[in-house]
C-alpha cells in the first residue's frame, strides 16, 4: 500500500481545517434494505437518493448474478441539502474543485462515504463520480486484479447508468464522449498495458477511450453482448496475462484497433434498456429524526475518515457534551486518540464504546488489539484473543482484517493449515489488496510449498508497483531459486542513487516540515538516524493491523522492520535522508513452548 509520506504527515499534523457547523441542527437518517443515507435535506429526497443507490445495486446482481455485493467497510451516504453543506463537510475537495463539486466518494479499509448534493442530485454530472466510484468498490471485491483501463472503463461505464421512471438505461455515453471526436485513439495494445504509474493513466482522454473500449467490448460487433469480455475478466482472474488473454478472446490487436476507431466515430451508442426492480419501494424505506449529538457524531466521523482531525475533533466533543453516553461518539474519539499516539486513552474509549453500544465492531477490535490479549502468549489468552475476533466477525462477517489476525494467531499456535485457510478467506473477502496475496503465499511458503510461494509473490510483483511490489520480491527471493518458475525473474523499483537499509523501528519523532521529523532505525544492533528532506514516499504491508485508514509515520511503529531508501547527507551526524520508507509486518514465530507450558 502506498502514501505519499509529505501529505500524510502534513494532514495530520492539523494543516487540514474546516468549518464544523454543519451539526449544529439534526440530520434525518433514512434507511433502505442496502443502504443508509443521512441528510440534513427532505426525508423525500433522501428516499429518493437511496431508491437509485438500490437500483444501482440491483443492476450489478442481474449482470453479475454470482457477484459479492456487500464490504467489509459499510457505505454511508451524506446528502446535502446544497453546496454550503458541502463545502462545510470537505473543503479540500470543495476548493480543489473550484466550487463545483456536485458529489465524492471515500474508500476506506473501515468504513466507506459518499457525499451528494441534493440540489444538484438530478442533474448531469451531480452524481457520475459517486456511481462510478461505487462501481469499483463492487469490481474491487470481485477481482483479485483489474488492469486500469478495465478497472476505469467499467467504472465509466455504469456510472453514467440513467434511472428514468421504470426504467434503467445502461450504456449512456460519458460526459468525454466528446472527446473521442478530437483526437485519434491510442492503440489497443497502448490502452490496455497502460498502469497507474503510465502518464497516460489519470488524464480525461485515457477515461474516455477506456469507456469506449469497455463499450466497444459489450456492444461491438461480435461481441455477443459483452460474454467475451466476461471471459477475458475470467481469464485474468485466472492469472492468465493480460495480452495473451485478450488475443485469445478479441483476436489480434490490428484489425480490433480498426474497429475500434469506426466504433467510437459511430453518431449513437446503443444502450440496454432494464425494468426497475419490481421488490424496492422508496416510500417503505424507514427515516427518523437524529438526536443533535448522534448527528455531530456522524459528521465527526465523515471527517475522520476524511482527515480532517480539528473538525473531527471539535465535532466529537460536542457530541460528548451533548450526550456523554453515545457509543459512536466514544469510538470517534478512540480514533483520534489513536491518531495521537495515545493509545491508553484510545483503548479506554473503545472499551467504552463497546460497552454502550454492542455493534459497535471497529471497537470491539481496536479494544482488543490494543489490549495485551493480542501479544499473549499463554494458551488461555490466545483462546480469548481468538473469542474476541470471532465476535468481531459475528458483527462484521466480511470484516478481512480480523481474519488476518485471526491467521497470525494460528501462525503462533504452529497451526499451518488453519493459517492458510484464515489467509485465503481474507484474501476472498478483499481481493485486491495486494497484501493478502502475499500473506498467503509467505504462509504457503512456511509450510513448505515454495513453487506455489513463488507463484503468488509473481503475480503481485507483475501488476502493482512501489512497497506491494517490493515485498513481492522479498517473498520470492525468500524462495530457494530450484522452487521458482524456471526462467522467471522480478526485481526491486529502487530509486536512482540511494541506498538501502532495513532494520527495526526504535522510534519515531514527528516534528515541523523541514528537518524536526526523525526516524530511527535499529540496524545490526546499532541505532541509525533518519531525517526527512522535502516529500517522499512511505508504505506499508496491507495486513499491519490498523490499515489504511489510521497508517501514520508518527505513531505505532516502534518494533515494526522499516526498509528504507535514502541519500548520504552532508551533514555527517545523521546515517541519511528518506527517499522511500516500507514498513513490513513480518509473519510472527510458532509459540510452542510457551503454550505447552500452559498445558
Amino acid at each position: 500500500m502506498l502514501r505519499l509520506g509529505k501529505w500524510t504527515v502534513a494532514c495530520l499534523l492539523s494543516l487540514c481545517t474546516a468549518s464544523a457547523s454543519a451539526g449544529e441542527r439534526p440530520w434525518t437518517e433514512a434507511r433502505s434494505p442496502h443502504f443508509r443515507v443521512l441528510t440534513n435535506g427532505s426525508t423525500a429526497s433522501a428516499r429518493k437518493v437511496l431508491f437509485e443507490f438500490e437500483q444501482l445495486r440491483y443492476v450489478f446482481t442481474t449482470r453479475f448474478p454470482n457477484a459479492r455485493m456487500e464490504s467489509g467497510a459499510p457505505l454511508l451516504i451524506f446528502a446535502t441539502s446544497d453546496g454550503e453543506t458541502a463545502k462545510q463537510l470537505d473543503p479540500v475537495m470543495w476548493k480543489r474543485m473550484g466550487g463545483n463539486m456536485a458529489g465524492e466518494f471515500h474508500h476506506g479499509w473501515e468504513k466507506q462515504f459518499a457525499l451528494v448534493r441534493l440540489d444538484t442530485f438530478g442533474g448531469n454530472g451531480a452524481k457520475e463520480v459517486v456511481y462510478h466510484e461505487y462501481t469499483h468498490t463492487i469490481s474491487h471485491l470481485n477481482s483479485h486484479w483489474l488492469p486500469a483501463w478495465l478497472d476505469e472503463g467499467t467504472a465509466e461505464f455504469y456510472g453514467y447508468t440513467r434511472f428514468e421512471g421504470h426504467k434503467i438505461y445502461l450504456g449512456a455515453p460519458t460526459v468525454r464522449v466528446r472527446m473521442l471526436r478530437s483526437r485519434m485513439p491510442d492503440p489497443i495494445e497502448t490502452i490496455i498495458s497502460t498502469t497507474h504509474r503510465s502518464p497516460l493513466y489519470g488524464s480525461e482522454f485515457f477515461y474516455a477511450e477506456s469507456w469506449a473500449l469497455v463499450h466497444f467490448l459489450i456492444y461491438g460487433p461480435d461481441m455477443e453482448g459483452g460474454k467475451k469480455l466476461d471471459r477475458f475478466f475470467d481469464l485474468i482472474q485466472q492469472r492468465v496475462e493480460q495480452k495473451k488473454a485478450f488475443q485469445q478472446v478479441f483476436g489480434d490487436f490490428g484489425p480490433l484497433d480498426k474497429k475500434l476507431v469506426a466504433y467510437m466515430l459511430q453518431p449513437t451508442f446503443s444502450t440496454t434498456v432494464l425494468k426497475s426492480a419490481p421488490d424496492i419501494d422508496e416510500k417503505s424505506f424507514a427515516s427518523r429524526t437524529m438526536s443533535v449529538a448522534e448527528t455531530e457524531a456522524e459528521l465527526a466521523g465523515f471527517y475522520l475518515w476524511d482527515y480532517n482531525l480539528p473538525a473531527a475533533r471539535s465535532q466529537v466533543e460536542q457530541a460528548l457534551k451533548d450526550d456523554p453516553k453515545l457509543g459512536l461518539a466514544h469510538e470517534i474519539m478512540g480514533f483520534l486518540d489513536f491518531t495521537d499516539g495515545k493509545d491508553a486513552e484510545a483503548a479506554t474509549e473503545f472499551a467504552q464504546a463497546s460497552v454502550l453500544d454492542g455493534t459497535l465492531c471497529l471497537s470491539l477490535f481496536y479494544k482488543t488489539m490494543l489490549s495485551p490479549l493480542a501479544t499473549s502468549n499463554t494458551v488461555a489468552d490466545m483462546n480469548a484473543f481468538g473469542a474476541v475476533l470471532g465476535k468481531v466477525l459475528q458483527l462484521n462477517p466480511n470484516f478481512a482484517p480480523a481474519y488476518v489476525q485471526l491467521a497470525r494467531l494460528a501462525l503462533r499456535e504452529n497451526d499451518l493449515a488453519s493459517a492458510l485457510a484464515l489467509s485465503r478467506k481474507a484474501e476472498e473477502l478483499e481481493p485486491s489488496r495486494a497484501g493478502y496475496h502475499l500473506l498467503t503465499g509467505q504462509i504457503l511458503r512456511r509450510l513448505g510449498k515454495g513453487a506455489d510461494a513463488a507463484i503468488s509473490a509473481k503475480f503481485v510483483a507483475d501488476r502493482w508497483h512501489g512497497p506491494d511490489h517490493d515485498e513481492a520480491v522479498e517473498l520470492w527471493n525468500s524462495v530457494p531459486p530450484g522452487q521458482r518458475p524456471a526462467g522467471e525473474s522480478i526485481l526491486e523499483m529502487v530509486p536512482k542513487d540511494t541506498q538501502t537499509v532495513d532494520g527495526t523501528v526504535k522510534s519515531v519523532s514527528c516534528g515541523d516540515q523541514d528537518r524536526g521529523w526523525a526516524f530511527v532505525l535499529n540496524h545490526d544492533g546499532r541505532p541509525l538516524t533518519f531525517h526527512r528532506k522535502g516529500g517522499f514516499v512511505s508504505g506499508y504491508s496491507d495486513t499491519i493491523w490498523y490499515g489504511g485508514d489510521h497508517f501514520i509515520l508518527c505513531h505505532h511503529l516502534e518494533g515494526l522492520r522499516a526498509v528504507i531508501r535514502y541519500t548520504k547527507p552532508a551533514d555527517a551526524t545523521y546515517a541519511g535522508d528518506i527517499a522511500e520508507i516500507e514498513i513490513r509486518d513480518d509473519l510472527p514465530g510458532p509459540f510452542q513452548a510457551a503454550a505447552s507450558a500452559q498445558r
